[in-house]
């Protein structure tokens, strides 16, 4: 009894679905139908007339005078209607083209606030002493010493000096004269060529003037370029320093650093205020270009120390000793040291962005700050963080933010290693990768050379590279006197030796010894900002053109633009819009709805009528069988019945072609009587208020 009962609760409720789904498809169906009706049916205008209620009706004060005006007034308001109308057209074209065009404009605002110190990083300008790499460069030191010699003096003989040198390092990258004496059929002179008519070519080549250059070789030597120098210092520099760096790229990276000057022999005496420091509060790396680098104040693992109050007595003062007389001769020709101010958590790329200080001076840097603040997507392609830059960032490693000079030099390190399957020394090394040299990499210097000198290389780091959204920049003032005086240079340089070197004679001089003095010269900072430049001020006040505006962070640190920038862009857009068109045609927002409606209803129109010339298409072309009228139900039954019949009229008699004499003629139904009332209407007569009623 149980099972009987469910299923027959089962069957009486798929009963009940079923009739729903029938009901729920009627009423679909009704709804389709009445869709079809109105549709058919149209506006009830043609197109005249739906101009006419358009001009009678409209808010736009054109339209309605050419309807009441008389004849020549109606020619001109028409005209004048066109021409305002193309003019809104052209400034809405206008509008938007500049709206799509994401331009910015940039603002300048000052503020007053108490400031993080910089970061400062100093560096000696000889990357390593000479007494610890000696052993390392010999070799090379003898050999740039005979180059110097044959470039110097070409007539004397050097068999038996040349016959004590290693010329393996030669052999690689030489340096050649090229004597272009006939431009068509230049000649390359070897440096070490000892036979007469090479000494009697150099000779010749002195007297003329030569052209010094450094020779390239690649797939042992079948191919050779040659780098041109219109100066032997320069050649002979960027030679040394291109042998220089094959040797130093195989010694371990700790033996460099120990190689380099060590922080308590750079850094004599350290202020920051009226706080004493030493180099205990600096924090080493090593820079292939300047060895051993220290900064203060980077803020990797400390809090970053804030300035007291503007004004030299407030900023980090340092004494150095540079050590000139154990730069290594042919490596470094500037004498000095060379710092950079940078923001905290920063890369310091002191080549590109630091200063010299002079050694025997004592230079005075006051510092302001502009701090950057761009625009991004769709303004511009700058990056908050860089993790958005398709680029592996090879200085992730120093845990400091993105800038686009370590973009562009990683960049250039992934092109080298692609290139020359090897890594270039003055970079980082990824991991897994080896630095190039002469014993494993014998073509790199080639390989290096052409990459450096690739303008689509730079194109295609430039194009991958984005700059920064967010940035500070340090603009200084520098200022110089001698330091120390001569009245005062015996006393200081007692104490500065008793105190590093425990020695009562005088270990420093004055070509080692720089000053520094370091401060912020008002706490007065610019901010220069980029904003859209179609913006418009809204009710709420807008922050960022207060003198001391707060910014708003990122999670990943910089400044974010304020979210109410996006909806003031749009509101410029409307009200532009909106004010050529009520200033040229006198409408508002009413008066575009009814121009859409009277669109609408012009694409019904032409709905109707093409789908009332398709119907009477699709009949004309079922008569098209007929030379005359269809035959009636009578002619169509004496037809069949009686064969020998022949209508009176024979257009109005069947159509012989369509049944041929062989065939029998069709035998015809019972005829539908002869009612009006069940004539076939068209659809778009049929109307109701009720959908029953339109079924």
């Amino acid at each position: 009894m149980t099972g009987t009962s469910w299923a027959a609760g089962l069957l009486s409720y798929l009963v009940q679905l079923s009739w729903a789904c029938a009901g729920a498809r009627m009423q679909v169906k009704k709804y389709l139908l009445k869709c079809l009706h109105r549709l058919q049916k149209g506006p009830g205008y043609t197109y005249k007339e739906l101009l006419v209620w358009y001009c009678n009706n409209t808010n736009t004060h054109g339209p309605k005078r050419i309807i009441c005006e008389g004849p020549k007034k109606k020619a001109m308001w028409f005209v004048l209607t066109l021409l305002f109308a193309a003019l809104v057209c052209w400034q809405w074209g206008v509008f938007i083209r500049t709206y799509l065009n994401w331009e910015v404009s940039v603002s300048l605002s000052i503020g007053f606030k108490t400031m993080d110190f910089p970061a400062v990083t100093v560096c000696n300008a000889s990357p390593f002493r000479y007494s610890k790499v000696k052993h390392l460069l010999k070799d090379l030191d003898e050999l740039m010493d005979a180059v110097l010699e044959r470039i110097l003096s070409p007539e004397s003989s050097h068999a038996n000096a040349t016959n004590a040198l290693n010329f393996t390092i030669w052999s690689h990258t030489p340096l050649v004269l090229i004597n272009e004496q006939n431009p068509h059929h230049p000649v390359v002179l070897d440096l070490f060529g000892d036979n007469h008519n090479g000494s009697a070519s150099r000779r010749a080549c002195s007297t003329q003037g030569c052209k010094v250059a450094m020779k390239l070789c690649s797939l042992n030597g079948t191919v050779c370029t040659f780098q041109n120098f219109t100066s032997v210092t320069r050649a002979a520099t960027e030679w040394y320093l291109l042998q220089a760096t094959n040797i130093f790229s195989q010694v371990p990276s700790h033996e460099l650093v120990e190689m380099g000057y060590p922080a308590e022999q750079l850094i004599l005496a350290c202020l920051f205020g009226a706080e004493p420091c030493s180099y205990r509060n600096f924090t080493s790396i090593f820079h292939p270009d300047y060895g051993n680098c220290y900064i203060f104040n980077w803020g990797m693992t400390e809090k970053a120390l804030p300035s007291a109050n503007p004004g030299a007595e407030f900023g980090l003062k340092l004494i150095l000793d540079i050590g000139q007389e154990d730069y290594v001769p042919f490596l470094t020709s500037t004498a000095g040291a060379r710092l950079m101010l940078h923001e905290q958590r920063s890369y310091p790329f002191i080549k590109d962005e630091g200063i010299y200080a002079m050694s025997g001076t004592e230079t005075s840097i006051g510092v302001l700050v502009d701090k950057l603040e761009r625009k991004g997507q769709p303004y511009s392609q700058c990056t908050v963080n860089g993790s958005d830059v398709p680029v592996r960032n090879l200085y992730s490693n120093y845990t400091t933010t993105y800038s686009i000079q370590a973009c562009i030099r990683s960049c250039f390190q992934d092109q080298m290693i692609h290139n020359c399957s090897c890594a270039h020394y003055l970079y980082p090394l990824p991991p897994g990768e080896k630095y190039c040299n002469n014993q494993e990499f014998p073509d790199w210097a080639y390989c290096y050379s052409e990459l450096r000198m690739s303008v689509a290389q730079r194109e295609t780091c430039i194009g991958m590279c984005t700059e920064s959204c967010n940035d500070t920049q340090y603009k200084m003032t520098i200022s110089m006197a001698d330091w120390p005086s001569e009245s005062s240079e015996d006393w200081i340089f007692h104490i500065l030796s008793q105190e590093r070197d425990q020695s009562p004679n005088i270990t420093l001089s004055r070509e080692g010894i720089v000053k520094l003095n370091i401060y912020f010269q008002e706490f007065n900072y610019r901010t220069i900002e980029e904003s859209a430049a179609n913006n418009v001020r809204l009710g709420i006040p807008d922050t960022s053109a207060l003198p001391c505006h707060p910014f708003t962070l990122h999670p990943e640190g910089g400044e974010s633009p304020r979210p109410n920038r996006g909806i003031r862009k749009i509101v410029w857009l409307l009200s532009n819009l909106g004010g050529q068109f009520g200033f040229w045609m006198g409408g508002s927002v009413l008066c575009l709805i009814e121009f859409a409606e009277i669109i609408i209803d012009f694409v019904w129109i032409t709905i109707v009528k093409l789908v009332a010339f398709s119907r009477s298409l699709r009949q004309r072309r079922a008569q098209a069988r007929y030379d005359g009228p269809p035959p009636t139900v009578a002619e169509l039954v004496e037809a069949h019945t009686n064969f020998g019949f022949q209508s009176d009229v024979a257009s109005h008699g069947p159509d012989t072609a369509a049944y041929p004499s062989e065939q029998t003629l069709p035998i015809p139904g019972t005829p539908p009587p002869n009612y009006d009332s069940l004539r076939l209407q068209p659809l778009d007569v049929v109307e109701s208020d009720s959908e029953g009623d339109a079924i």
